[in-house]
């Protein structure tokens, strides 16, 4: 007869030692499949995408209702993202957005928009209101703060309501904000 022990007299580590071996095999093959791997200098930037803004935005001017404006930012500012959207919500209109990466590393985007402040406001800022405003330009500026939110500041351009977000430091929205108050519409 066999000297094995009766199931009432097994534990824990028994349970461990028998774990172990499979384990290693399911790490031995994760490793074999190459669904594992081990990073020794941490994370590193990827490649910045590559997005037209001058095209799209050229574009946009053609067939949105509204005068639509191409900011001439400094050249470490890069464009890397755009898109159109449609606000459906009473006051709401159509929605042209560009984004860039600021010499900084940080993100910042301006939509232009027909929709009324409050209509793009609570579309692209969700719950946030006004906490006070900012001139630049000779432009005012409606900032737009929560605690654990990105800013948001939003103008009225005659025709078109603008608003800049992103995570960027004072300087990246007055950047932004000045060049967008004294670029002129593109032709229709």
């Amino acid at each position: 007869m066999s000297q094995s022990k009766h199931r009432i007299f097994n534990d824990y580590r028994d349970l461990f030692w028998s774990l172990i071996p499979l384990v290693l095999a399911a790490v031995v093959l994760a490793g074999a499949a190459s669904q594992c791997t081990v990073a020794t200098n941490g994370p590193t930037q990827g490649q910045v995408p590559f997005f037209d803004a001058d095209t799209a935005l050229k574009s946009d001017a053609r067939s949105l209702p509204f005068p639509i404006r191409n900011p001439q930012l400094p050249p470490d500012w890069v464009s890397n993202s755009g898109s159109r959207d449609t606000i459906a919500t009473a006051g709401g209109g159509d929605v042209s957005t560009v984004g860039y990466l600021t010499p900084q590393g940080t993100y910042m985007r301006y939509s232009q928009s027909d929709a009324t402040e409050e209509a793009l406001s609570r579309h692209v800022l969700g719950s946030r209101y006004p906490t006070g405003t900012q001139d630049v330009a000779g432009q005012k500026w409606v900032v737009y703060t929560e605690p654990t939110e990105e800013t948001g500041w939003i103008a009225d351009l005659g025709g078109v309501r603008i608003l800049i977000t992103g995570a960027g430091n004072e300087a990246a929205f007055d950047t932004l904000a000045q060049a967008i108050t004294v670029a002129e519409p593109l032709a229709k």
